[in-house]
């Protein structure tokens, strides 16, 4: 076995002094810095018994910190990030559900993680900051440990995270060492990274994409991330400007966000020239994609990724190769293919279940047989997305199985909707979903967010879509919100969304 994991050796890699992690106001940690403090973490966690097979949780807020904590605990053991705004009750799920051996909280931080763990008799480690050092330099609260003899091997858990939960109970998803380094390396060669790259990470760092989709993928190739503290539109031009960020990825309703503050920072977007911006995690409505490469000047990535496929699966090339608006990609990494309901492949322009399989994708989910024995047919993992191929290979999205809307036997994606009337001038962002029906069973709904300085009608909007799609398609409920109702990583959710708006009985 190695003396080092391979998210360890991929640190050690490449220039030490080359820069890998920056924050606001603090100067970068250089590859070496971070490497070595990888390996003294590894070797304070084994000094209080911690295996490179056991779960480790971290609660923290995004920030140069987490990045660091993350990137090692995952070369030694198994990190579990957790979202730090759960309450008492998920966290008692979440941590009892991973088998957690220890728990790593920001020095003197207020969680209700605190009092679980206490509960669970799971070790605290609190993490302290050294503000005096560079970005995401800290210390833990354990004695010093000695060396690390007990490395991980490639196929040793490196992360786990969970499903959302949505429709059932959140499965336990381990991602490999092997998987992550596949998956980082494959978004390294989709979007051409080199170590003159540097990317800014707004995505929540409890999440797929901000791990492996931004920060892992940076560091694989040898460049470079700069962490604020989440995601804050008011703040965002700011540190673009301060990161010199060549990149960022983030999910639509933050490039959405990011679009209604362009017009003031036009100085920077100059200033600071993309050398593109990706997006993925959700559908990218074409209009906002539009808007997004006229605003910046760059090319706009779209991709596909899921957390059981450590992130990516599918993305749009970089030019000169096409970006086709309202499509995920072709093959980014793993194979790809479009599977029918009596598992035959099926071929282009046919839609079907859109199913993988490579070295990226997770092992199986843990404990569950069951979801395994669902989640696999022949070797190929079923996303459980609804899609279609066309000749070229580019996959386009057409809504999750378990979104598609049933109206009397009639069956509706709802992305279709979103699409037609995302079209409509005054419409900045909408989510179509189901509804409960007393005869039909589901009825078609959707809820929508005006553009500033805009006014539509239910009426408008109804009749806007009814030019471009069956009867039986046109929403037959439209709510006008101010904000639409999100997801932790800022995703828009349809499943629960009638319940959400007291459309449901």
């Amino acid at each position: 076995m190695s003396q080092f994991s391979a998210i360890a050796e991929m640190l050690s890699d490449g220039d030490a002094k080359a820069p890998a992690i920056g924050a606001p106001d603090r100067r970068d940690m250089s590859r070496g810095e971070l490497a070595a403090l990888a390996r003294r973490v590894g070797a304070d966690l084994r000094g209080i018994g911690i295996a490179r097979r056991d779960a480790v949780a971290i609660v923290m807020p995004n920030g140069p910190e987490m990045a660091a904590a993350f990137l090692a605990v995952a070369a030694n053991c198994v990190a579990a990030p957790l979202n730090a705004a759960y309450r008492a009750d998920e966290f008692d799920f979440y941590l009892s559900d991973l088998d957690a051996q220890a728990l790593i909280l920001p020095a003197g931080a207020e969680s209700p993680a605190r009092e679980i763990a206490a509960k669970r008799k799971i070790r605290v480690i609190e993490l302290a900051p050294d503000l005096a050092g560079p970005a995401g330099a800290f210390s833990l609260s354990v004695p010093a440990g000695g060396d690390v003899a007990d490395a991980a091997s490639p196929d040793d858990v490196a992360l786990v995270l969970h499903t959302s939960g949505t429709t059932s109970r959140p499965k336990i998803v381990p991602l490999t060492q092997r998987n992550l380094m596949t998956s980082a390396g494959n978004i390294a060669r989709t979007l051409a990274l080199t170590p003159r790259d540097r990317s800014l990470v707004i995505m929540p760092l409890f999440h797929i994409h901000g791990l492996v989709g931004a920060l892992l993928s940076s560091l694989h190739a040898g460049g470079s991330v700069f962490c604020p503290s989440g995601f804050n539109a008011l703040k965002f031009f700011a540190q673009l400007d301060e990161a010199a960020a060549t990149w960022y990825s983030a999910v639509p309703t933050m490039h959405q966000t990011v679009l209604a503050r362009a017009k003031g920072n036009a100085e920077i977007i100059a200033r600071r020239k993309l050398r593109f911006i990706r997006s993925s995690s959700a559908s990218l409505p074409p209009p906002v994609m539009k808007e997004l490469e006229a605003t910046f000047g760059c090319p706009v990535i779209e991709s596909y990724g899921m957390t059981e496929a450590a992130h990516q699966m599918a993305s749009n090339p970089l030019p000169p190769a096409a970006r086709k608006p309202g499509s995920v990609g072709i093959a980014a990494g793993p194979e790809v293919a479009i599977m029918g309901e009596d598992g035959l492949f099926l071929k282009s322009g046919e839609v079907g279940e859109i199913v993988i399989r490579g070295a990226n994708v997770t092992p199986g989910y843990a404990n569950n047989p069951k979801a395994n024995a669902e989640a696999f047919r022949d070797g190929w993992f079923r996303t459980g997305d609804q899609g279609v191929m066309d000749g070229e290979g580019y996959v386009s999205l057409t809504g999750r199985l378990k979104e598609i809307i049933n109206r009397g036997g009639e069956k509706i994606s709802p992305r279709e909707v979103d699409d037609v009337l995302m079209e409509h001038p005054a419409v900045a962002q909408i989510v179509t979903f189901a509804m409960p029906h007393d005869k039909l069973g589901e009825e078609v709904a959707a809820a929508v967010v005006l553009k500033d300085g805009t006014a539509a009608t239910e009426r408008d909007l109804r009749e806007f879509a009814a030019q471009r799609l069956a009867d039986f398609k046109v929403p037959k409920k439209i709510l006008f919100l101010a904000e639409i109702p999100k997801g932790a990583t800022g995703k828009l959710q349809r499943i629960g969304l009638a319940q959400k708006l007291g459309l449901s009985s």
